[in-house]
C-alpha cells in the first residue's frame, strides 16, 4: 500500500503553525483540510483527551457561529497523535487565508468561561471528561508562541 499524504510529512521538522494538509475536489468543489498543529510532535508533551476535548466543543461551536465561515464548516477535531486538530472547510483556500480565522477561534476558546457547550450526558458520548482551564491555557499557549506572529514556514510544510 501507498503511503497516505499526511504520513509523507516529516515530523521531525514540522513547528507548530498552520498548514494545508491536502485538497480534495468533490464535483466542481475543492475542500481543503488545515493541519492546525499546536505542539511540535515527537518533541514536546502531547495534550491530553479532556483538553482537547474541550477545544474540540468550543472550536466547533465558535467555527459554526462564524458570520463568515458556518457554512463553509465541514469539520474540527483531534489528531489522533494528539499534537493538533483538523479543520475541514469548503473552498480552495490557503493557510495564510484561514490564519484570522484560526486566530479568532483560539482566542474565543482562550477567553472561554462557564459552561462548556454540548458538555451534558444528553449531549455528548463522554461529557465528562472535559478540563476549561487547559483548553484556555493551551490555546493561549498557541496564540502567544504562533498564531500571533505566525512565520512563513509556519504556514507550509518542511520539504
Amino acid at each position: 500500500m501507498e503511503k497516505i499524504a499526511s504520513f509523507t510529512v516529516n515530523h521531525l521538522d514540522l513547528l507548530p503553525g498552520v498548514y494545508v494538509s491536502r485538497q480534495d475536489k468533490v464535483g466542481v468543489e475543492t475542500i481543503t483540510t488545515f493541519d492546525l498543529r499546536m505542539t511540535a510532535p515527537n518533541r514536546e508533551p502531547v495534550m491530553n483527551t479532556a483538553e482537547m476535548h474541550t477545544i474540540e466543543h468550543l472550536g466547533a461551536t465558535f467555527l459554526r457561529n462564524d458570520p463568515e465561515y458556518k457554512d463553509r464548516v465541514i469539520y474540527f477535531g483531534p489528531m489522533g497523535c494528539r499534537t493538533g486538530f483538523y479543520l475541514v472547510l469548503a473552498g480552495d483556500l490557503t493557510s495564510k487565508e484561514v490564519a484570522p480565522l484560526i486566530t479568532r477561534m483560539y482566542e474565543f476558546i482562550r477567553d472561554f468561561k462557564g459552561d462548556i457547550p454540548g458538555a451534558a450526558a444528553r449531549d455528548c458520548g463522554n461529557y465528562l471528561d472535559q478540563n476549561l482551564p487547559m483548553a484556555n491555557f493551551l490555546a493561549n499557549r498557541y496564540l502567544e508562541n504562533t498564531l500571533y506572529n505566525i512565520k512563513e514556514e509556519c504556514l507550509v510544510y518542511p520539504e
